[in-house]
């Protein structure tokens, strides 16, 4: 039987606040503002996803639609010849498959306030929020928090994790975003406001937390007081670089120069770059704003005079974008950051270069030329993926002088946004392509009527005015987020959560790639670059898993027929040692009606898109930041937002510390965690 934390008294308790699609309404309050309550802010006539796929499989109708699934992406396009980084071709891979071994779990219903593991496996908390991590920071104590104590303890509702294992096995770095706060549920309603505000500052950011284990595969510790423990604040210092650092677009009243920014803040996915440090995507930022709205730039990033619920201008005035002193904060922010692990003495820094908008994150590949390429999604419905290619090549060597070159890859190069077309070949067998439409070139715009700072500081507007080899702009996604190469095969993976807009508002219907109204449960490309040149610009791409419940039509899972977990709202990725394909999930509490989980689906070999679910997060959580060290026995998630809709008074989840709600002193409610799922932990 599936191993549970939490006492069977606790498995019954009512959900609340479910709306609109795929999350709870204090959830979609707190991390977006309620996006999806309002229009789309993309207002140009770029064809959408379905437009491109519905054209490509239109042409092989007569096969039906499962026909035509199965036809085309089983028997889809094959992997390129051998790329950068790459283990085996797909054959060897499924040939030598062995990864984790585990039964996978039922789903589990979404009133369950327990972490859910396979029979034989236990998980443990690494570090929960409120946890001291500094030398001297104080110990946790929810009704007497303060900024200063958050800002040396681990930050809340923790998302993008990374373990990083150093030589020997036995010590490593813990890193880790903080995207978003829920005073509701942290703090007594008695605490001062301003109090609040500015502990809830210190709750964002990132945490870097040293770990040490007393054999390899065994549970890792965290290290108080380690010599590389780090916060990252809403008031920690970022340098800004590339083309658009001291643009007049980014400077301030605070800062006339442009050139450095005080803090980062709603930090999503990221991904750990091949020279060791951490890059961080800057999300949805807008909602922290008061702001005109009226200007079309504000409307295209979500920016109104409605959105700030959180009032945060009422304490420092920078967060007032409707002052001239200020006008230009909002655009300090929705970058992606790069932070440095092993030196706690270095100054983050915010890539001008990659882009602005709602990053989920950004995962990197070295091509085979040695560039370093970066894959980013927007997070909005009808928004796009992107790709990031540097100027410099990758330093490979392991001295200190390459890893000073290594640390300013992102700080020049070209950026681009795809096009996804549906050229499917005459015989029914699938063969999608795209284009990758350079927005900018050696430091140059590659958009009429852009400067090169505007391009990267309103990419999406830049995005929605670009225009490929064929006429056409680039393609409109079902909410883009982790889009992550694979380093055994070099394909990427996007994963796009769901679009609850599709089929209304005079918007495109169903078609046979997405084949639902109202997408909620969304779905997963894979994109192959053609000869597998990541520099490139022309790639083929198909659907993975269109997600849901087997046995609901219209699901796909890779043309595997067998008996699959069911799946919805595809969140974050990692990759095994397999080279098998991990999905963390966001939203199957309003779908499907069980807790988010993590799932393992196989890409190569006769079970390719076999799902299998391996964990179950508590009720109103979401599971974030996969980490898989298959070959040590572990899995790490980062269990984020337990409880969601509960308040200080009525706590919805005792999510990690079941068995101390009821001590004296301490707290009765949830704590954001990272933990560790193993044998014998």
């Amino acid at each position: 039987m599936p191993q549970s934390s939490a006492p069977e008294q606790r498995t019954s308790l009512p959900m609340a606040g479910l709306t609109h699609g795929n999350r709870s309404a204090v959830t979609c309050q707190l991390r977006c503002a309620n996006a999806c309550f309002h229009p789309a802010p993309n207002v140009s006539s770029n064809p959408t996803f379905a437009d491109i796929a519905s054209a490509a499989v239109s042409r092989r109708s007569v096969l039906g639609v499962s026909g035509a699934l199965a036809l085309a992406l089983v028997a889809g396009p094959q992997p390129p010849a051998q790329a950068s980084g790459v283990a085996a071709d797909a054959g060897d891979l499924a040939r030598r498959r062995k990864g984790l071994r585990y039964t996978g779990i039922a789903p589990v219903a979404a009133t369950v306030d327990a972490l859910t593991v396979p029979s034989g496996f236990s998980w443990r908390p690494i570090i929960r929020w409120g946890d001291p991590i500094l030398a001297g920071a104080p110990a946790f104590d929810a009704t007497n928090q303060s900024a200063a104590a958050q800002a040396q303890q681990f930050g809340y509702n923790n998302d993008y994790t990374d373990i990083i294992v150093e030589r020997g096995g036995r010590r490593g770095l813990l890193v880790c975003n903080h995207e978003y706060t829920n005073e509701g549920i942290m703090f007594p309603p008695t605490m001062d406001k301003t109090e609040a505000i500015e502990t809830a500052w210190a709750a964002h950011g990132l945490s870097i937390v040293e770990l040490t284990r007393r054999s390899r595969g065994g549970r890792w510790v965290y290290v108080q007081g380690g010599a590389r423990n780090r916060r990252i604040t809403l008031d920690t210092p970022f340098a800004v670089d590339g083309p658009a650092a001291g643009s007049p677009l980014l400077r301030t009243k605070a800062d006339p120069t442009g050139r450095t920014v005080r803090g980062t803040m709603n930090n999503c996915s990221g991904g750990t770059t091949p020279w060791g440090t951490v890059v961080s995507g800057e999300e949805n930022f807008n909602q922290y704003f008061v702001a005109g709205g009226t200007d079309a730039r504000e409307k295209r990033y979500g920016l109104s005079a409605t959105q700030d619920t959180r009032g945060w201008h009422t304490v420092d005035p920078r967060w007032d974008a409707r002052t001239a002193d200020f006008r230009n904060e909002p655009n300090r922010f929705g970058w992606i950051v790069e932070v440095d692990p092993e030196d706690p003495t270095s100054t983050p820094v915010k890539h001008t270069a990659m882009g602005r908008f709602k990053h989920e994150g950004a995962n990197i590949i070295i091509s085979r030329s040695g560039h370093a390429v970066a894959y980013m999604g927007d997070d909005e419905r009808f928004d796009y993926v992107y790709k990031f290619v540097s100027k410099k090549r990758y330093d490979h060597s392991s001295s200190r002088r390459a890893r000073r070159h290594n640390l300013h890859l992102l700080s020049e190069g070209d950026l681009f946004v795809a096009q996804f077309r549906g050229d499917g070949a005459a015989d029914g067998v699938y063969d999608g392509t795209g284009e990758w439409i350079p927005l900018t070139k050696n430091g140059r715009s590659m958009v009429k009527g852009f400067s090169i700072e505007e391009v990267l500081v309103y990419t999406r507007l830049a995005a929605d005015a670009a225009v490929g080899s064929n006429g056409q702009g680039p393609t409109k996604m079902d909410r883009p987020e982790d889009v992550q190469p694979s380093l055994a095969t070099g394909k990427i993976y996007v994963a796009c959560t769901n679009n609850t807009d599709r089929g209304k508002d005079g918007k495109p219907g169903p078609d046979e790639a997405n084949p639902r109204n109202a997408n909620k449960d969304g779905h997963v490309v894979e994109i192959i670059e053609t000869s597998g040149d990541h520099t490139g610009t022309a790639f083929s791409w198909n659907l993975l898993l269109v997600c849901g419940d087997p046995k609901t039509a219209g699901t796909y899972f890779g043309g595997y027929q067998g008996p699959v977990a069911p799946i919805s709202c595809p969140d974050n990725l990692a990759f095994d040692s397999a080279g098998d394909l991990w999905i963390s999930t966001d939203g199957m509490p309003s779908t499907l009606k069980y807790n988010d989980g993590l799932f393992q689906v196989v890409l190569n070999g006769d079970e390719r898109g076999k799902v299998t679910q391996f964990l179950a997060v508590p009720r109103e959580a979401e599971t974030c930041g996969p980490v898989i060290h298959d070959r040590d026995g572990s899995v790490f998630v980062a269990v984020q937002h337990p409880g969601e809709d509960g308040s200080w008074a009525d706590q919805h989840s005792a999510f990690p510390d079941y068995t101390k709600v009821n001590a004296p002193g301490t707290f009765a409610g949830p704590r954001p965690t990272v933990v560790q799922v193993a044998r014998g932990i």
